[in-house]
């Protein structure tokens, strides 16, 4: 209470053992749970995978060790903002609980006094979040790529799993049934268009893989292959599919240019650096006002279409840099809505703790994840809808925790 008479009796050094005896509960909790998320969140899924990898292709263990590397800084994306809500909860849940928090309001020292040492540490963690939104991570994601990359042009089998689509070439959508070291099983390889639709077809029971690194592609060797061709002008019109020939043995290539092309040339905005983002969005913006200025003289349905695809390339960019910025102001946003929440939980064990901040980061990545969604969607402004969540939860923070600091 800052008007107790207790308050001016409260020596200096007090207050200054108080803070840095709730920093250092603070960072060991979040610490600790940073850790444990990014395990969990990260490492099992990419050992489950890499492990396959490994026994099934013989895949080095240096590549294993290469891509957690560079996944562990995409996880922290997500990992550092959670962690420290749990620690916040966590931390003042016990303080709350123990009666910590009741002999220090009764010793005059009021509650935003007491959650100083907190937000000193929020601002460090979202200063640290920001550094790895805008370049560590955008970096980690490019390196994922070419780590790829490698596998799939020294190891073509190792990119080739059973059950899914492997997408991962251009032009090319490729489902295989089973796949055992090179050997492969129920082979459907679908050449795409430009919008991604079926021109034709090829299957096969059987096949097996080659590389051909001098002439950049990898060759499919398949067996009882047949070949079906769809129309080029109406892919999606099933009733004018044309069966091809049947051939015991045939060689289908895939050609790796496109992707030599991509590893150096067109890469997605998650993989750009701040000044690389910033970069890319002055020439989007450039290229919208000329399309928009030829679109003024001819009214044509090619400008129309150009200056459509401007705005949802500028609004991909433009959402990207923004959530790369609330991502990075979680830490402050959960400090203050973690507190209050923390404080009337009012319970010791780790479980109740846990289990509200899951709630609360489960509601607000969601969010992040249902607006990136449609980023594309200009007319929806995804780069302000991006901000949402920081704002509900400061706004929700704020008058719990100004609730809060008035009992």
């Amino acid at each position: 209470m800052v008007g107790s008479p207790f308050f001016a009796t409260v020596p200096a050094d007090m207050f200054r053992l108080i803070d840095r005896y709730l920093a250092r509960e603070l960072l060991t909790s979040a610490v600790f749970a940073v850790c444990t998320l990014s395990f969990v969140l990260v490492l099992g899924q990419i050992f489950k995978r890499l492990f396959e990898l490994m026994v099934d292709h013989n895949v080095p263990a240096t590549y294993v060790i290469t891509f957690i590397a560079y996944f562990l800084p995409v996880s922290l994306i997500l990992s550092i903002p959670w962690g420290f809500l749990t620690a916040v909860l966590l931390v003042f849940g016990r303080l709350s609980g123990g009666n910590e928090l009741t002999a220090l309001r009764t010793a005059g020292i009021s509650i935003p006094r007491i959650a100083r040492p907190v937000l000193v540490v929020a601002v460090a963690f979202s200063g640290l979040c920001l550094w790895i939104n805008l370049y560590v991570a955008p970096r980690a994601q490019q390196s994922l790529k070419d780590a790829f990359f490698e596998v799939a042009t020294n190891d073509p089998a190792a990119a080739f799993d059973a059950d899914r689509p492997i997408d991962q070439f251009p032009g090319k959508r490729i489902f295989i049934g089973s796949a055992e070291g090179n050997r492969l099983e129920n082979i459907h390889v679908f050449s795409l268009d430009a919008n991604n639709k079926p021109l034709s077809v090829v299957f096969a029971r059987s096949g097996s893989l080659e590389t051909d690194l001098p002439h950049h592609q990898i060759k499919m060797r398949l067996g009882n292959t047949r070949f079906e061709q769809r129309d080029q002008t109406q892919p999606d019109d099933l009733t004018k599919i044309k069966d091809g020939i049947l051939i015991n043995d045939w060689v289908f290539p895939i050609s790796l240019e496109e992707l030599y092309a991509q590893r150096h040339g067109r890469r997605r905005v998650e993989s750009f650096t701040f000044q690389e983002l910033r970069d890319n969005l002055a020439n989007k913006r450039r290229q919208l006002r000329d399309d928009r200025k030829i679109l003024g003289e001819k009214h044509d349905d090619a400008s129309k279409k150009a200056v459509r695809i401007d705005l949802q390339a500028f609004a991909e960019a433009s959402t990207e840099l923004n959530k790369r910025f609330s991502f990075s102001m979680a830490c402050l946003t959960f400090a203050l809505i973690g507190i209050p929440l923390g404080i009337t939980a009012n319970r010791q064990e780790t479980s109740a703790g846990f289990g509200l901040s899951l709630l609360v980061a489960f509601t607000y990545f969601l969010i992040i994840i249902v607006v990136n969604t449609i980023r594309s969607k200009a007319n929806l402004h995804p780069e302000m809808l991006i901000w949402l969540p920081n704002v509900i939860f400061l706004v929700l923070g704020g008058v719990l925790f100004y609730r809060l600091s008035r009992r």
